[in-house]
């Protein structure tokens, strides 16, 4: 069976562009590929992170995933840090990558902003770490999102670098993975600009802990326009509020626009906000309650992610250890 492995950083306030934009994407992927999920925890300390917030996150994480449909009986879930695998191969993978592909990366210029003298080394180097995430479980298929596919594509040089450099045919070159039909969620207050934790108004998202009461008062309060939602996806242009709400209505839903149009167009956004409300709450509040119920379980989750490292451990060893083989290592 064809591999997938994907991870997400436990950086706290889940919200509901995680989940469409990536977790549920995972769970549906259970259907056809063998799946490691990961907790990547090594890549949220590129900024630094506050030790006890950091274990939080991680267990928050990890809760989220299981409450939402990922299975870590039948699949691979673990946090980073508990498989030294990927650091061992992130070194190797320093020493194969090219500053100049690096230079290229556009989230580093995005993340680092004006600051970028006082950036960490490991964020300049985090898509060596994510080439080392991937490739040290010969994944054949990333699920990736389009700020993210830039990084892929350096993971495919690096691995056919490698196999040049040493004359082997080692390691795949994975497929990128594009999934879900929102995976960019806005913000409930600009419609311009991506649903983020780090937005100060708790307004402009729907976080994965919010009870009933709060989806509601937050989609009811949601920015519109003056004007009825319209009947085809072209009267969407020009109006990114309504645009958004309609696709989180869509996705939650598993239609397309046009059908949601078709549906409610003609209705004024009053209308329309209460059907969206009971959308969202039928599906998030069984999740939200899980996840509630696993984050107080410290024990049980911890139990998960231990077990899961060491699967994650039993594939990724043999084929480290072959890799220190091809470049030259002493190894017992």
């Amino acid at each position: 069976m064809e591999r997938v492995f994907s991870g997400a950083q436990p950086t706290g306030n889940l919200h509901l562009g995680n989940y469409l934009g990536a977790i549920r994407n995972w769970v549906a992927l259970q259907k056809d590929f063998e799946c490691i999920f990961c907790v990547v925890d090594l890549h949220a300390i590129t900024v630094w992170q506050e030790p006890n917030e950091l274990r939080s996150n991680i267990r928050e994480l990890a809760a989220s995933m299981i409450a939402s449909g990922i299975d870590p009986e039948k699949h691979v879930l673990f946090n980073q840090s508990q498989v030294s695998a990927h650091a061992e191969l992130a070194w190797i993978f320093n020493c194969i990558a090219r500053i100049g592909w690096l230079n290229r990366m556009t989230q580093f210029k995005e993340k680092a902003g004006k600051n970028r003298e006082n950036a960490s080394l490991g964020l300049y180097a985090y898509p060596s770490l994510m080439a080392a995430d991937i490739l040290a479980y010969k994944a054949t298929h990333v699920p990736v999102g389009e700020d993210q596919k830039q990084h892929l594509e350096l993971t495919r040089d690096i691995a056919i670098k490698f196999n040049n450099d040493f004359g082997v045919e080692f390691f795949p070159q994975p497929d990128p993975l594009i999934l879900g039909p929102a995976t960019r969620v806005m913000s409930l207050r600009d419609g311009s600009k991506k649903m983020s934790k780090s937005d100060a108004s708790d307004m402009s998202r729907i976080n994965m802990t919010d009870d009933a009461d709060t989806l509601a008062k937050k989609i009811r309060k949601a920015k519109t326009d003056p004007e009825p939602l319209p009947s085809e996806a072209a009267g969407l242009e020009g109006r990114p509020e309504a645009k958004n709400l309609i696709t989180i209505y869509a996705a939650l839903t598993d239609a397309n626009v046009s059908d949601v149009l078709v549906e409610h167009g003609g209705t004024q956004f009053s209308g329309f906000k209460q059907a969206l409300t009971d959308v969202v709450v039928e599906k998030l509040a069984p999740i939200t309650e899980e996840m509630a119920r696993l984050k107080a379980d410290n024990t049980y989750i911890d139990a998960v992610l231990a077990k899961g490292a060491e699967r994650a451990d039993a594939i990724a060893q043999p084929i480290l250890k072959e890799v220190k083989e091809i470049v030259g290592f002493l190894n017992r």
